[in-house]
């Protein structure tokens, strides 16, 4: 019968936090109030190449901003300004 030892095997053991600066959105750096359905560079760098809104790790935004960008994003790709797929 095996006896547990007070330490830790090595994947039990917690790794230090990395220490990395705190990344902004980039609508709150530039103060932005409201994304336009009509901005429509500013849409696609936040939509993949086969049409998927990025999520908000991956882009960056905060909830704010990101809500905005779907509510902008419909409705861009309701009046045929954007596609719907590709």
């Amino acid at each position: 019968m095996a006896f547990q030892t007070g330490r830790k095997s090595s994947f039990q053991r917690r790794r230090k936090p990395v220490l990395r600066e705190a990344s902004r959105c980039r609508f709150c750096r530039d103060k932005v109030t409201l994304i336009d359905y009509k901005d429509l560079p500013v849409l696609t760098k936040l939509v993949t190449t086969r049409g998927k809104l990025f999520s908000r790790k991956r882009s960056g935004n905060c909830q704010k901003h990101q809500s905005q960008a779907i509510t902008a994003l419909k409705r861009a790709r309701f009046l045929a300004l954007m596609a719907f797929a590709e």
